[in-house]
């Protein structure tokens, strides 16, 4: 005899979530945009794990092949920082590296830390190593010492000791960087790779953004503005935030609720050739003045610039006080 499944006899009531899911995913006509409430809502329940795992998927996806909107990005960040349990801590620079490097080394870690000596206060944060081929600040930390922080603690001490500190997502957003390790189940890049650049968990002074696919600079711009920030987005080399000197910059800014544009030449008349490989201990020669090397200090002064940018100066002014703190570091490492 063959037992069956019993019929189905009463509607089951809809999931929470159902209805963010049919907004993304209603057909080409029905289908819209979340709006900032919306957005709020819906990452509140993914962050507080009230949705399921095939709900979380989908919206992922719907999100990713619709694009973020401003508002979207807005909302989810905004859902994030009110469950944030972070101290008030005073942070010059939001910093988030999330892409690797994979064509040149990440001479934006040099950068930094010449700017933390020279007292600006930085917080940064990635998502791990989750593309073959590339080099990530995780691998890094220790041969550059920069302080990894598992806690907010940890963040507090390191920034008072030398202006600069590391904190994993996984360690203060999980539920994001689980959504981010879904990469390799799903197949493609998710929407919080991008969300990740907007978040300022610490509310820095200004946010420095890389976004490299054309078009998402002045959405990430937008949401910045919306949010109340200040920030810089600007297609970073790799999709880090270090400026290519062989190329013009486009610097996509907002401050006190007003955008701002800016056009920086190329720093070379010619490019410069690609390393044949990435090889880290270059980062400490070029660092301890023992080799010069014309691409990377290009790289890492106009970077420098970049911070320098976002946190008032002139593009002129930035770049001379760049020079200076590089000329003035402390070599050794």
């Amino acid at each position: 005899m063959t037992d069956y499944a019993p019929l189905i006899t009463e509607t089951p009531e809809e999931h929470p979530f159902a209805q963010f899911v049919r907004i993304l995913g209603k057909g080409k006509r029905g289908a819209r945009g979340l709006n900032r409430e919306e957005a709020r809502e819906a990452m509140g329940m993914l962050l507080d794990e009230k949705v399921e795992d095939t709900q979380l998927g989908a919206f992922l996806m719907l999100l990713r092949h619709k694009e973020e909107s401003p508002e979207e990005l807005a909302g989810f960040t905004e859902a994030l920082r009110e469950r944030l349990d972070a101290p008030p801590l005073r942070v010059d620079l939001d910093w988030p590296t999330y892409a690797g490097k994979k064509r040149h080394l990440p001479w934006y870690l040099l950068a930094a830390k010449c700017l933390a000596q020279n007292g600006v206060k930085i917080l940064m944060h990635g998502g791990g190593a989750h593309t073959a081929g590339r080099l990530y600040t995780e691998q890094l930390l220790e041969f550059l010492q920069i302080p990894l922080c598992r806690n907010w603690q940890a963040v507090e001490q390191a920034l008072a000791a030398g202006n600069i500190a590391f904190a994993p997502l996984g360690d203060w957003a999980p539920q994001l960087q689980r959504m981010i390790d879904l990469r390799n189940t799903l197949g493609l890049r998710s929407p919080i790779h991008s969300l990740a650049r907007v978040l300022n968990p610490l509310g820095a002074r200004c946010g420095l953004q890389s976004i490299f696919h054309p078009g998402y600079q002045a959405v990430h711009r937008e949401a910045s503005r919306l949010l109340g920030d200040t920030a810089i987005v600007i297609k970073g080399d790799g999709g880090e935030i270090e400026v290519n000197p062989d190329s013009a910059n486009h610097l996509y800014g907002t401050a006190n609720g007003e955008n701002w544009d800016e056009e920086w030449p190329a720093l070379s008349e010619q490019r410069h050739v690609k390393p044949a490989s990435l090889e880290p201990e270059h980062l400490r020669a070029i660092w301890r003045g023992e080799i010069e090397d014309s691409y990377p200090q290009l790289a890492l002064l106009s970077t420098i610039a970049l911070a320098l940018r976002g946190l008032g100066m002139p593009r002129e002014q930035a770049f001379e006080q760049a020079r200076i703190y590089w000329a003035a570091r402390n070599k050794s490492i």
